[in-house]
């Protein structure tokens, strides 16, 4: 449910138990501005199933919480739709495959990766493509999460860019589990039509101390670009 000045995200939509998931919340922030590109930040988890205040800023972006302390805060950014070549379908379709076969540690009940049933997840299984230096996953949206127009919406786009950037900080880099998104950098180049075939793929950028930078992309089958993003990901800081 959406107003004018609070949006709750449903529970369905959740990446961690009782916190919405990044991507979902990103989507919702990137739209409600407006910009072709879109740099999200996140400062605090935000809360499923609770009416969460948000507003447009001055500066043209959005924030969602408390003005005081704001649990995530979007602005028009620029991002380059460079991106390596996706994977071919039967690539991603064995990385997906190896990943549902034997799920890593630190799989969780989350909206994007988790290992749900079709109408209740986007279910985006990404695993190393041997020799590419990617991690990819075959990918088919479901219809349960189509618009009138048979389109995927918009705020689960950016939500299939999401976690493959947290697979290839695992996967490809020292990234810890129990990592969260800091930042997610996105921009949509077409539509995404549900029950139509699909490659996400996402790469490593940079790594830093606890800092993870990845690039991750969606592509037709062909090969055609249809979104593109860079995140920013930050483990856990060690046990004391």
């Amino acid at each position: 449910m959406t107003t004018s000045d609070a949006i709750v995200v449903p529970e369905l939509y959740s990446g961690y138990p009782e916190v919405a998931f990044g991507g979902y919340v990103a989507g919702v922030l990137a739209e409600r501005s407006g910009a072709g590109t879109v740099r999200v930040d996140f400062r605090g988890p935000v809360p499923v199933g609770t009416p969460v205040r948000i507003a447009e800023t001055a500066d043209g972006g959005v924030e969602l919480g408390d003005v005081e302390r704001p649990l995530a805060v979007a602005r028009p950014a620029e991002l380059s739709p460079d991106a390596p070549a996706a994977p071919s379908w039967d690539q991603a379709a064995d990385a997906a495959e190896w990943f549902r076969a034997a799920p890593p540690s630190g799989v969780v009940d989350c909206f994007g990766c988790g290992l749900r049933p079709a109408d209740r997840g986007l279910r985006v299984y990404c695993a190393p493509v041997p020799d590419a230096g990617l991690v990819a996953s075959a990918w088919t949206p479901s219809p349960a999460f189509a618009g009138p127009d048979g389109l995927l919406p918009p705020a689960l786009v950016w939500g299939a860019l999401d976690c493959p950037g947290n697979w290839a900080g695992r996967f490809l880099g020292t990234q810890r589990p129990g990592a969260v998104t800091a930042s997610l950098t996105g921009r949509i180049l077409r539509p995404v039509t549900t029950g139509e075939p699909y490659i996400s793929y996402a790469w490593l950028l940079s790594e830093s101390g606890r800092k993870h930078r990845m690039g991750a992309a969606l592509a037709t089958t062909e090969g055609e670009l249809c979104a593109v993003s860079e995140a920013l990901w930050i483990d856990p800081r060690p046990a004391s």
